[in-house]
């Protein structure tokens, strides 16, 4: 199964607050369900602005002490993806807003991922998942 790292709170905001667009510099082609990877790193300024724009959106976001970091916490699945000058919702302006839908919390699983690396990098069996093993195959490889 493919993953995506994304950085706190934005992945909590994915899987428990229908955060439905995630933002890349880069279009994805892939439709289906994808892994999500909360990365380890989050600065507390990222946490604040990302705080503030999720008030704005009406979402009370966890403490950044109590969300989980390095690990996946859930599925989502990618429907469409097109690029918008505008900003809507929680869509950037300037960006390629991947639709998400049907987001389900899993139990987590601790998996380091690793940014800027190549895809080979990333085509890896990293954790079980139900009866088997998934392969992670981070989005960067996706491009």
């Amino acid at each position: 199964m493919k993953a995506l790292s994304v950085r706190q709170p934005w992945a909590w905001a994915i899987i428990y607050a229908l955060k439905n667009v995630e933002n890349r510099g880069w279009p994805i082609h892939y439709r289906g369900d994808i892994l999500i990877h909360a990365a380890k790193t989050c600065t507390k300024k990222e946490y604040q602005l990302a705080r503030e724009f999720c008030q704005g959106m009406g979402v009370v976001i966890p403490e950044l002490i109590s969300l989980r970091r390095g690990q996946v916490i859930g599925i989502v699945t990618i429907v469409d993806c097109k690029f918008s000058q505008v900003a809507s919702g929680w869509g950037m302006p300037e960006q390629y807003h991947w639709k998400l839908e049907n987001p389900r919390e899993i139990t987590p699983i601790p998996y380091i991922g690793r940014l800027h690396r190549s895809p080979s990098y990333y085509s890896r069996v990293a954790a079980g998942l139900k009866l088997g093993w998934c392969k992670l195959v981070f989005a960067q490889s996706l491009q």
